[in-house]
């Protein structure tokens, strides 16, 4: 078992909101009293701890405490309560270009940035060519960075903080900087972090980079843990929860002449023996049956589907006229199924959507509120990333291919 890198106990924060400030003495004076304010708990007694060498996803709405609890771990911000224990040299990404003299080229910001990083001259010499080149900015070094493009700002501070060589880095929603070529080394260069053992925290609100990413992760909510465990069983159950909350403020929003719509009732998943089932694994023949609601005759219905992934991926959408289907007229209330012979998804949380539409306006999301949530576990094929088994087979090339 790792070490302890990053130990929090009983931690709390807390700020003051005020309504009104006295800005002068004289402003104190005449109102007889001091400014009037109430406390806001930003973290309540929140615990946890980050083995080393691991990444740790910290998620959860806006507001929830993420990111002062980040700061909290960087020494930014002291606890009112609690306490926090870091094992080893600790750099942290959360405002880049944080110290910059826009006045000053990018060389000299390079040496100031990094001294206060914690860099010595002399290392910050021998790491500035891959400072510079992991930036991309060797034509425009030596321009004052008060000409640099916002992409080109955090850029060069994001190439100076990534090479502190830090044991725990600690990343503040700085994932998504720069260009697509200028997020590949990004992400080779927390590739090559974790291959060194070093430790990274990361708040963030793309919920598939923690999954891909993180080994961990904790969701707080209002500045409390919710629950702290496998990083997409967390991840699942903050979407759930958002799900969840959603789903009911449709249903409580909902229109009063509801039932004069047409409308999905249930989605049920059966096995392949037509048995109603929980969930299903990959490779599994499977059946979706859609029990449907028609107060009011449409011309042209069809009944489209959306199945697709918890953080809001959509791995398929299928539709159906009805007409073809009934061979005429559909009834006012029935069932209609979507046989699967193999399903083709990797093992994960999934939910299936359905809205009823006339033919030529299909367009958005199926409605939520009518969702079915299945769970798919590991089956066929070796597949292990992605989100669809292509169900291919590995064999030998024939004999006689030139190569």
């Amino acid at each position: 078992m790792s070490g302890v890198a990053v130990d929090v106990v009983d931690v709390s924060k807390r700020y003051r909101l005020y309504h009104e400030r006295n800005q002068s003495l004289k402003a104190s004076v005449m109102r007889g009293r001091r400014a009037r304010y109430e406390e806001f708990w930003a973290l309540r007694d929140v615990s946890l701890q980050v083995r080393e060498g691991t990444a740790y996803g910290l998620v959860g709405e806006n507001g929830s405490g993420k990111s002062t609890l980040l700061k909290c771990m960087a020494r930014i911000l002291r606890p009112d309560q609690g306490r926090i224990t870091t094992h080893g040299k600790v750099s942290a990404l959360l405002e880049l270009g944080a110290g910059f003299h826009p006045e000053l080229s990018g060389r000299e910001n390079v040496f100031l940035n990094g001294s206060i990083l914690g860099l010595s001259k002399k290392q910050l010499l021998s790491r500035f060519d891959e400072i510079v080149g992991f930036a991309g900015l060797e034509q425009f070094i030596d321009a004052p960075v008060k000409n640099y493009s916002s992409g080109m700002y955090v850029r060069l501070g994001f190439s100076v903080a990534i090479n502190v060589d830090p044991d725990i880095l600690l990343i503040d929603e700085v994932l998504a900087v720069g260009d697509a070529e200028f997020q590949r080394r990004c992400g080779d260069k927390f590739a090559e972090l974790r291959a060194q053992g070093k430790t990274i925290v990361i708040v963030t609100h793309a919920l598939g980079t923690v999954k891909e990413m993180c080994d961990e992760a904790a969701l707080l909510e209002h500045g409390v843990i919710q629950t702290v465990g496998n990083a997409t069983e967390v991840v699942d159950r903050y979407l759930g929860d958002v799900f969840a909350v959603g789903a009911a403020a449709d249903a409580e929003g909902a229109d009063a002449p509801r039932l004069s719509r047409p409308s999905i009732e249930r989605v049920d998943l059966l096995d392949a023996q037509g048995r109603p089932a929980e969930g299903a694994r990959t490779g599994d023949a499977v059946t979706l049956r859609f029990h449907f609601a028609l107060p009011a005759p449409l011309v042209a219905p069809v009944l489209v589907a959306s199945f697709h992934t918890l953080d809001g991926l959509e791995v398929s959408r299928p539709g159906v006229p009805m007409t073809a289907l009934f061979g005429g007229t559909v009834p006012s209330a029935g069932a209609v199924d979507l046989d699967i012979a193999r399903l083709p998804v990797l093992a994960g949380t999934y939910e299936i959507t359905a809205a009823i539409t006339e033919a030529g306006v299909v367009s958005g999301v199926p409605d939520r509120a009518h969702a079915l949530r299945i769970v798919v576990d590991r089956g066929a094929g070796n597949e292990e990333h992605g989100v669809v088994s292509l169900g291919g087979q590995w064999k030998l090339a024939a004999h006689g291919v030139a190569t």
